[in-house]
């Protein structure tokens, strides 16, 4: 059985996506709002994390993403996060990048993007469960192409506004279907568990 392809996303209620984690993650089209799921509190999303994360085998990132990992994760295999911290360092990462040239210094790191479509039919192969963790740029790409089989959101109470959104104008019409039912915390955030179907949305239209 062929491998499957898992994204996993934090957003906002207004389907903003980009910088969740840090202040510093992606200011990038002047987003003034980088490291809001950080500050805001849910007990229930760490644990529903670590969960999803116990049958991954691999990484699939985007370029800034990617960086964000390879500068902290390494340094963070102890701990209360040291469990995610020992498995992303010993698990293969493939990061989605057109420059051939790319240097990447943490372990068992490679680079993909000559062919993606070939490249994640490899990927899927070699591994069980490749997992692409936030890298919304790229998530873009992978929905558009359907090249993903779980999209899997966590959906944070607030509205943000501007910023990158998971369904960009690039989203190409499509039904995912639910695979489990909404599970929800104290703080309102909500967990949404999505495959990815072949069927196109049906528009009906009625005559009087």
């Amino acid at each position: 059985m062929a491998g499957r392809i898992v994204i996993d996303l934090f957003m906002t209620l207004d389907g903003v996506a980009q910088g969740p984690g840090g202040i510093d993650e992606d200011p990038s089209g002047g987003f003034e709002f980088s490291g809001w799921q950080a500050g805001y509190p849910s007990s229930g999303v760490g644990p529903q994390v670590q969960q999803g994360m116990q049958r991954l085998d691999a990484l699939l990132l985007g370029r800034r993403t990617y960086d964000i990992f390879a500068g902290y994760w390494p340094n963070h295999t102890d701990g209360p996060s040291g469990e995610i911290g020992r498995l992303f360092d010993r698990v293969p990462k493939y990061v989605a990048s057109r420059d051939a040239d790319i240097a990447l210094e943490w372990q068992h790191s490679s680079r993909v993007g000559g062919d993606l479509a070939a490249e994640i039919a490899e990927l899927r192969t070699r591994h069980d469960e490749v997992h692409v963790i936030g890298s919304v740029d790229f998530a873009h790409s992978l929905i558009a192409g359907g090249l993903f089989d779980e999209l899997n959101l966590w959906v944070y109470p607030i509205l943000l506004g501007p910023g990158k959104k998971v369904f960009d104008d690039g989203a190409v019409p499509s039904v995912l279907r639910l695979i489990e039912p909404p599970v929800a915390d104290d703080a309102g955030v909500l967990l949404l568990r999505y495959a990815r179907t072949d069927q196109v949305p049906r528009v009906d239209t009625f005559e009087d």
